[in-house]
């Protein structure tokens, strides 16, 4: 990274860990939050946040794990909770001396190895969130985390809303065509929607909207100008602006870091 992030979400929790360079920041729940070398950012499910470059003359090298509820839940049951808003009670972790001899053995292993085997990795990662979120989560009291989830049913006008802006990613983004659809002031539409998905209705469009293309570029091969276009980009530069914005590097690199990883579809390779 040698450039701010505009604010957005994920529908991920995750965590952020200074691999290299200078230390930097993310600002979460409206508080600066410092990335270092003994200081991990933890950021929950659709939690607002924002990475502030504070030294914009160094580059800092930033190893950021988004983490698939269904995944771990694979592993360890009980961190299917890993998508509750409040999974992270704080913003930032210390870092013990063996987990950061486990980030550099994982770096390692993504930018030096020949052949990157994906149990390795797999193990790797799984070892490295757990030790990161050991002592910094509710994963292991159940009880209190399941007391504290928010209510499990959504107002139906918001799920309307969410619904209309799902099928179609690429449409301009109307908030008050939207608000009129549901039957909602624009105000109340506004209130509404944040309230019962911790962000604005313009960040949730631009999640839809960025996920998509993720998804895309990471499952297929089609050519990166006719994703931006079928996403409601005017022109392939826009989306690739879009995209930086959001994750840092343009379309193009982060499908060539992820063809790196990822086996071709339909391949052989022994896991």
């Amino acid at each position: 990274m040698n450039a701010p992030l505009v604010g957005h979400a994920h529908h991920h929790c995750h965590i952020l860990i200074k691999a290299g360079g200078a230390d930097s920041a993310f600002r979460v729940r409206g508080e600066q939050a410092p990335l270092t070398d003994d200081l991990a950012v933890l950021v929950n499910a659709w939690e607002h946040h924002s990475y502030e470059h504070t030294k914009p003359n160094e580059r800092t090298l930033i190893l950021a794990l988004y983490i698939e509820p269904a995944w771990l839940a694979e592993i360890q049951r009980s961190l299917a909770l890993s998508g509750h808003p409040r999974f992270f009670p704080q913003t930032t972790v210390p870092l013990k001396s063996a987990t950061r001899k486990n980030v550099e053995e994982f770096v390692l292993e993504l930018w030096w190895a020949d052949e990157v085997s994906p149990r390795r990795l797999e193990h790797l990662l799984f070892e490295l969130i757990i030790e990161v979120i050991e002592k910094c989560s509710g994963w292991r009291d159940l009880s209190s985390l399941l007391k504290s989830r928010p209510p499990a049913s959504m107002d139906p006008r918001i799920r309307q809303a969410i619904a209309l802006m799902k099928q179609d990613v690429a449409r301009e983004f109307d908030i008050d065509a939207l608000a009129q659809k549901t039957g909602l002031s624009r105000a109340h539409f506004f209130t509404l929607f944040q309230r019962h998905t911790q962000v604005t209705p313009q960040v949730y469009a631009n999640v839809l909207r960025f996920e998509t293309a993720v998804k895309r570029l990471t499952q297929g091969r089609e050519a990166v100008g006719d994703i931006a276009h079928d996403l409601g980009f005017s022109e392939p530069s826009h989306f690739a602006r879009f995209f930086r914005a959001h994750l840092g590097i343009t379309p193009t690199d982060y499908r060539r870091a992820v063809n790196l990883f990822e086996p071709p579809p339909g391949s052989e390779e022994l896991l």
